[in-house]
């Protein structure tokens, strides 16, 4: 279809409403726990107001005396400037070229440790980044952030982050101090068998302090939790989740659920923890678990989708999905109905988010190739993860920086939300033309991978790296564009369709069907389901009642 046809028609369906980036997913799979011995890490950048663009950084060579400035992730607020370092790395999305990635997830905390004093210079979306452009291994991201927040004061409440590499992967949790600089903070090295998991909660409770060679944190984590009156017990039983937040049985249903739901992919065991996220139960779910089965690259791309199918809180059936069973719910979370208070439920896959990835960081392949970001835009349920390798340096004219309120069909972004968005209204109908594109897409790059990967190794091998780069950024260049044209014409086909409430006949290959006399055949017309038209007889009793 026509450009301006296209934007005209679909107008309707692309507000997003205004937001921050604090409601996202990490999803984590050590060495030992996944199918083909990566280390894997998902993350979802859920913002109503988050283009989904994807990040570059390039590596440089710094003069002494050289200042970064630092820049509000969420707000584009500039907070001040810190030196810079001799050398910084090329970073791609969330990976930087030396396989380490890291992700986050907020969840705010205790509102007087907020800094209040306006002098504080690192944000969390800042730390992420500047970590990664200086950093070769897990542990000196690690270094560098909490280095980082001591120096030059921490502007972000409670937050989250994952830190991985190609042998570990850590859980750093960090949350500042209010009128005194810097911030209190524990991490903790997830075992090598172990899936763990954040979202939007903290989750590191009582652990073996001692442990130096897996657990780190500030030397006045404990102190200044007594100090506050957070904690008054040993040193032994303190749990930097219980000090420096306060939870309820909302934040555990809207966050520590989205967790238990993948924890029970993979364990058999995982459903006693619905007592706990579902408020039942003061017990809490461990920070990590062993998977029954170890987990795959695509068991993780399918549990980013999850919206919590076949558990109590499953969303397609309640009158709340509507006739279509939308497992989808817009916001405000919370309502209120004669004096009571209800929530919706808040899945992994959800409609704002802006951009999501799966990493692979594989210790067998040299770091140029080891290093695969599957990187999607939009909504995790309706994307595609796209293969990005962590040597890339040009980013696909698709999967470049925009605006959340400028629409353009050549936008890998943009073409995701008008298929997600169409979808929204009309789920069941639609997801199954999704699904066919999306497997379609997301199988090509998985079974290319090995030839694809060959080459890359050999080109690496040879120490040609100009060649490398030249070869990495085609790749993504082509990825990106066969993601976004066939988004693209799935877009249209969608609304084609699905026209007016109906639904037009198609054959065994979706290809629109006509008449033996050449004509469109005659649509079909799905209606409501069932409990659509009891609802109706509920609350208008006879007024459309058919007199006979």
């Amino acid at each position: 279809m026509k450009k301006t046809i296209f934007f005209g028609a679909l107008a309707g369906v692309l507000t997003l409403t205004a937001g921050q980036a604090e409601a996202c997913t990490n999803l984590i799979a050590a060495k030992g726990a996944t199918t083909d011995g990566s280390v894997m890490m998902t993350y979802s950048a859920d913002s109503h107001n988050l283009y989904g663009f994807l990040h570059h950084s390039p590596a440089a060579k710094h003069a002494k005396g050289d200042m970064r400035k630092i820049i509000e992730w969420d707000t584009n607020k500039p907070l001040g400037e810190i030196p810079e370092v001799a050398e910084t790395y090329n970073v791609i999305g969330n990976m930087n070229e030396h396989q380490v990635v890291i992700g986050e997830s907020t969840w705010g905390g205790r509102e007087e440790l907020v800094d209040t004093t306006g002098n504080s210079v690192m944000d969390y979306g800042s730390l992420i980044y500047v970590a990664l452009e200086r950093s070769k291994t897990a542990r000196e991201a690690l270094d560098v952030m909490t280095d980082l927040v001591a120096k030059h004061g921490y502007a972000s409440s409670g937050e989250s982050f994952t830190i991985a590499d190609k042998n570990e992967v850590w859980v750093l949790e960090m949350i500042g101090k209010g009128v005194e600089k810097g911030a209190v903070w524990i991490a903790v090295r997830i075992p090598d068998n172990a899936i763990t998991g954040h979202a939007n909660e903290p989750r590191i409770r009582k652990v073996n302090l001692k442990d130096k060679e897996n657990v780190r944190y500030s030397k006045d984590m404990i102190s200044f939790a007594r100090k506050r009156g957070y904690f008054n017990g040993k040193d032994e039983d303190f749990s930097f989740a219980d000090a420096y937040e306060v939870h309820s049985p909302s934040t555990r249903r809207g966050c520590d659920a989205r967790v238990w739901s993948y924890f029970r992919r993979f364990n058999k065991d995982a459903d006693k923890y619905f007592a706990w996220c579902n408020g039942d139960s003061d017990e809490p779910m461990p920070l990590y678990i062993i998977p029954d089965e170890k987990v795959s690259l695509t068991a993780l791309q399918d549990a980013m989708r999850d919206v919590y199918q076949g558990t109590p809180f499953e969303m397609t059936s309640d009158i709340g999905a509507g006739p279509y069973h939308v497992p989808y719910r817009w916001r405000p979370m919370e309502y209120e109905v004669d004096g009571k208070k209800y929530c919706m439920e808040r899945a992994i896959a959800t409609q704002q988010t802006g951009w999501s990835y799966v990493s692979q960081s594989r210790d067998w392949l040299p770091d140029a190739v080891g290093g695969a970001l599957w990187f999607g835009t939009d909504d995790t349920n309706t994307s595609v993860y796209m293969p990005i390798y962590c040597g890339v340096t040009e980013v696909p004219a698709q999967l470049a920086e925009g605006d959340i309120n400028t629409l353009s069909l050549d936008a890998n972004f943009w073409v995701n939300n008008i298929v997600a968005n169409q979808a929204y209204y009309r789920y069941d109908q639609m997801i199954p033309d999704i699904r066919k594109v999306q497997s379609r897409l997301e199988s090509g790059f998985i079974n290319s991978r090995p030839e694809v990967e060959k080459k890359l190794v050999d080109i690496v091998n040879s120490g040609d790296m100009d060649a490398y780069r030249n070869a990495v950024n085609a790749e993504a260049a082509a990825v990106a564009k066969d993601a976004t044209d066939s988004y693209r014409d799935l877009a249209g086909y969608l609304f084609v369709k699905n026209m007016d409430g109906n639904v037009k006949k198609t054959d065994a290959d979706g290809n629109f069907m006509r008449t033996e006399y050449g004509i469109p055949a005659y649509p079909t017309f799905p209606g409501y389901d069932k409990k659509y038209y009891e609802n109706i007889v509920k609350e208008t009793g006879d007024h459309f009642l058919i007199k006979e």
